[in-house]
């Protein structure tokens, strides 16, 4: 045996080992995709990327166009980045511009205004792989349709935040056929805000107006800042087994829920924050810090008694149309429903793990349903606890137009009163209703 040779061989085998090792370990990162989310009040571009970035950036706001410019060291770009910046009203433009070295990549985005760029990383999970996350405050969007700004908001009104679960990177569960819960929940939550803005007495500001994600503690803050008496987020079910089935109203605990799909849906919340972007999943609201504890836990004790409540006369109306997994208001520690200063209420309008529901709430006349048995929930209780100097309490009669669907014995339900009393008002000999018609409705 040729003792030299071998050794020979095993040497250059040992050294092309050593030489493929160094190789891969020297590999090149990537930008697999890219995704731009803008909302009213940011634009969050989303990097994914094969291994966590290596990155610096700087902004060039003396020059036109005003830019981000981004530096990804040792990474190739495998994403299309036309046609990011079109739907915001902040993001120009994303491009490519020449890298400091070989190897890098530099990404330029152009900005219609300044904006103090947020970049932060976030490490895969099961969902999604390692991302860098650029959030650019400034306005991106208008409000449409239902929604209304803060500066829109009338005083006076009882003002109720609607939180359509979800959105933007995190698309909440998904049903067996592929619905998104984020979509379905937007949609009755549109619903509900129009069916709001419609009541003289009611005014609606929705959360999330569009595709794109609000971190989990923002949402009971954005609803403080608009001054709202009212919280209400909406959101679809979902359990690891597809049997389930029912609409349920969640209200602030204290301590852990109790209930297996109770401790389910803490765990579905603080995955969807990781999913959204949020680096934390509960923290303190700009203005909680400034009450004293005792003063707090007082509050806190009043929101709580009057989601429940409210949440009472929510389930009664759902009863009525839908199937309910619960017929009792049920605690969780939910991060959204933590607001001292009002009411707080989670729905879950059914199980979109379960196949017959998942058809159910992607029917529109169904999220109709949905949306109008919040609406005459949450305005029963306003009317059984009104609030002092407020429209709704100080109405002796409301001036009506008469929809689809409407009928004597319902509007005198909705608006607490009788069919009789609506008829006197209005000098009608028949119950008989024409779309159009104007009602004068009394208290």
């Amino acid at each position: 045996m040729n003792t030299s040779g071998s050794s020979r061989w095993l040497a250059i085998l040992t050294g092309g080992l050593l030489w493929l090792t160094s190789t891969v370990a020297a590999a090149q990162n990537s930008i697999e995709s890219v995704r731009a989310w803008p909302s009213p009040d940011k634009t969050r571009i989303v990097f994914d990327l094969g291994q966590q970035a290596d990155y610096s950036y700087f902004t060039l706001y003396g020059s036109d166009p005003l830019r981000l410019v981004i530096d990804f060291n040792n990474t190739a770009l495998n994403a299309n980045l036309s046609e990011l910046g079109d739907a915001s009203l902040l993001v120009n433009l994303v491009r490519t511009s020449s890298p400091k070295k070989a190897g890098d990549t530099r990404i330029v985005i152009e900005l219609a205004e300044k904006s103090d760029p947020q970049i932060f990383t976030l490490p895969a999970n099961e969902s999604y792989p390692d991302r860098l996350v650029v959030d650019l405050p400034g306005k991106s969007v208008e409000r449409s349709g239902p929604a209304k700004s803060i500066a829109e908001l009338k005083d006076r009104k009882v003002t109720i935040a609607i939180d359509a679960g979800h959105g933007g990177d995190d698309p909440g569960s998904i049903g067996p056929r592929g619905t998104y819960e984020k979509n379905v929940v937007l949609k009755i939550a549109r619903a509900l805000a129009s069916m709001i803005n419609d009541d003289p007495g009611m005014q609606a500001y929705l959360i999330r107006s569009g595709d794109y994600y609000v971190d989990l503690n923002e949402r009971p803050q954005k609803a403080w800042q608009a001054k709202a008496d009212f919280f209400v987020s909406i959101h679809a079910d979902a359990f690891r087994t597809p049997q389930p089935r029912g609409g349920s109203v969640w209200v602030l605990s204290k301590r852990r829920a109790d209930s297996e799909v109770g401790r389910w849906l803490e765990g579905t919340e603080r995955k969807s924050a990781l999913l959204g972007g949020a680096e934390s999943i509960i923290r303190d609201t700009g203005h909680e810090p400034f009450l004293a504890q005792t003063l707090l836990d007082m509050s806190m004790d009043s929101s709580i008694a009057g989601a429940y409540s409210a949440s009472r006369h929510i389930i009664s109306e759902m009863s009525r149309i839908t199937k309910m997994h619960k017929t009792e208001p049920q605690a969780a520690s939910f991060a959204v429903l933590k607001s001292p200063d009002k009411p707080s209420i989670l729905v879950e309008t059914g199980f979109i793990s379960n196949p017959d529901e998942e058809r159910l709430l992607n029917s529109n006349g169904h999220q109709q349903k949905l949306a109008r048995a919040i609406y005459n929930g949450v305005r029963q209780y306003f009317i059984n606890n009104p609030l002092d100097n407020t429209l709704l309490a100080n109405q002796e009669s409301i001036e009506y137009v008469v929809k689809s669907g409407d009928s004597l014995s319902v509007l005198a339900e909705r608006y607490g009163t009788t069919v009789n009393a609506i008829k006197r008002e209005n000098n009608l000999t028949s119950s008989m209703l024409r779309i159009g018609q104007k009602l004068t409705i009394p208290r």
